[in-house]
């Protein structure tokens, strides 16, 4: 069997010499991308933001001013012990008290109101910034060529989609006015605080150089854990997609091998949880430490005002000191929030360079310069010595297609056969270029494939494998995924073609019966129709069909190959056989066998001439 399995399992051609290495790392499976510098990170991460100019702006002006507000309310309560509850002249001054009261209230109303401003925007632009990352990484990945999925894991990728991206939904929301609101209130706390007393202000001060370095030091290790997190995250969702898919479901209870699953689950599991403790618990020790030595420093200024006052060393008063520990309050956790968004940032580090690990790699196959759609579309298949070897092959391996050349003309119908690993699927790949040719070229209608635009080259070629997939969704929808636009009328006629209207007819909901995740609802013959169905709506010049037959019983292959049979019918048709007894037909049958066309001729031409084609077909005879 050399066609392709479901969830983007590879030829069986590329399974010979080893070549598949089931450990190798997600690097690896990236094409070994390297992680972008931090200097260029921090370029490409501020680039996310710049269709976001207006609001930004706007965002930077309510932080500037909140900010600003923040610091004013300390000063007012200087003015407030000095000038209203204990003037110089005596008693209370009540109505200098009632305005600065009403000052304090203002800003502090001011301040809200600006906030939730504030937090729409930034979690408008946070989210917007996020949503467009993953569309743009679903885009990229949908540009990849098929061989990019043939050794990556399903679940791999649906983590990068998933838990990196959603890993820096905080920073991207956040970061921006945490970083701008946080840094203007700490230097406008700091300005005055040395306003205040500049004595004072020395000691509030003097030991952060050392923090600043001990959380640079904690910032690193957590990236380090967020980085091992993220990766056993991608191990987790590629298990539970494979085992708790139909096909995973079905294979693990066929050889009783949930136990083995569920430990298998469980020790990621296990792993995940450890990390993340690991990532919770590291740096808790430093912003204890950090809250310590903020929260104690209202103490030290009582103590150092009070050395000052006894030496005669400064005028300091009762509100100045009130005033200044009040600062120094506000102080605390705009200083925590810079750490943390720094300790954030740096984690984060890791999880964007996965992310961009995945947009950094190039496409194997696209579009040339100049590329154009497909002017005159004739049907005409040619291969014109082509040489094919899959990426990963080993240097001194022999290639899978070695000087193949062969012409199919329009309306023909052409059928490969030839043992499993000969290179009849590759044949078939190479056609809508789904991988490049080596060397020589692949002629479609008369032109070079890689001269032609890829989209247009496909939209003329239709597919049916033997791996049918099906959404999990109506045989309506799964039909109309060839034709969006297609009617009632048309799924019908197309249905009936394919030899399944009836079938459908008779289901309760017919064409809105859900056929079930991969089409599972469905028997492999239905299925197998469906698809048909699917392809005669897409209405293409040119027919491949990759063992469409080889995994039904002899009543649906009979069934399935009437429908075949009428949707080969006026097209280009190819076909990748392993039953012979479906071929035997063929207007062209090409026998391939080392990655060579070895024999070439009809049913009758090939038996006669006794080599590779009567052997096969011999072994095949009840």
């Amino acid at each position: 069997m050399s066609g392709m399995h479901g969830g983007g399992a590879r030829p069986v051609e590329q399974f010979r010499g080893g070549r598949i290495r089931s450990g190798d790392t997600e690097a690896q499976r990236a094409q070994n991308a390297e992680a972008p510098e931090i200097p260029n990170l921090l370029r490409r991460i501020r680039g996310l933001f710049a269709p976001h100019g207006r609001k930004l702006t706007v965002t930077v002006i309510l932080v500037l001013l909140s900010a600003g507000l923040s610091v004013l309310p300390p000063l007012l309560i200087q003015r407030a012990f000095d000038d209203g509850l204990f003037p110089p002249s005596g008693g209370p001054n009540l109505p200098a008290l009632a305005v600065l009261v009403g000052l304090m209230i203002a800003a502090y109303l001011t301040t809200a109101l600006l906030g939730v401003w504030q937090t729409w925007l930034t979690a408008t632009v946070g989210n917007s910034v996020m949503g467009a990352l993953r569309v743009r990484l679903f885009t990229h990945l949908q540009a990849m060529e098929l061989s990019f999925f043939t050794r990556t894991k399903t679940g791999v990728i649906q983590s990068r989609l998933q838990n990196d991206v959603g890993g820096v939904a905080n920073v991207l929301t956040n970061t921006v006015s945490s970083v701008l609101g946080n840094s203007v209130t700490v230097i406008a706390a700091f300005v005055a605080m040395v306003l205040l007393n500049w004595q004072l202000a020395i000691v509030a001060v003097i030991l952060m150089p050392i923090l600043v370095f001990a959380q640079r030091r904690v910032g690193q290790v957590r990236a380090r854990i967020a980085a091992k997190t993220q990766e056993s995250l991608s191990d987790m969702t590629a298990i539970t997609q494979e085992t708790l898919s139909v096909s995973g479901i079905l294979l693990s209870k066929s050889f009783t091998r949930q136990r083995t699953e569920i430990a298998r689950y469980s020790d990621e599991n296990d792993n995940q949880v450890r990390l993340q403790v690991s990532q919770q618990m590291s740096g808790q020790w430093f912003f204890a430490m950090v809250s310590i030595f903020l929260s104690s420093i209202p103490a030290i200024v009582y103590l150092v005002a009070g050395v000052l006052l006894t030496n005669g060393a400064t005028d300091i008063t009762a509100g100045t000191v009130v005033a200044f520990t009040t600062v120094q309050a506000r102080l605390l956790f705009p200083l925590l929030g810079l750490m943390r968004v720094a300790l954030d940032l740096q984690t984060s580090s890791a999880l964007f360079a996965r992310i961009f690990q995945y947009l950094d790699l190039v496409p194997a196959i696209r579009n040339a310069p100049g590329a154009r759609p497909v002017p005159d579309v004739t049907g005409r298949v040619q291969f014109d010595a082509v040489t094919f070897a899959y990426p990963d092959a080993p240097a001194d391996a022999r290639p899978t297609l070695d000087a193949v050349s062969f012409v199919i003309e329009p309306g023909e119908f052409a059928a490969f056969v030839g043992p499993s690993g000969a290179g009849k699927t590759t044949v078939s790949y190479l056609i809508p270029r789904f991988y490049e040719a080596s060397g020589g070229r692949v002629l479609f209608s008369g032109i070079d494939v890689r001269d032609l635009a890829q989209e247009s080259l496909v939209s003329h070629i239709g597919i049916v494998s033997q791996e049918t997939y099906l959404f999990h969704a109506t045989i309506a929808e799964n039909l109309r995924y060839a034709k969006p636009e297609a009617t009632a009328a048309q799924l019908e006629a197309a249905a009936r073609a394919a030899n399944i209207h009836d079938t459908i007819a008779s289901f309760p909901d017919g064409y809105d019966t859900v056929v079930g995740e991969r089409g599972y609802r469905l028997s492999g013959g239905e299925k197998q129709r469906v698809a048909i169905a699917r392809v005669l709506l897409k209405d293409p010049e040119v027919l491949i069909l990759d063992e469409a037959t080889s995994a039904l019983d002899v009543i649906s292959e009979r069934v399935v190959q009437a429908a075949l049979d009428t949707a080969s019918r006026g097209r280009t048709t190819i076909a990748i056989a392993h039953r012979l007894s479906t071929i035997v037909t063929a207007d062209v049958i090409f026998v391939v066998d080392g990655g060579r066309v070895v024999e070439r001729g009809t049913h009758l031409e090939l038996l006669a001439a006794g080599g590779t084609y009567a052997e096969l077909y011999a072994e095949q005879l009840p």
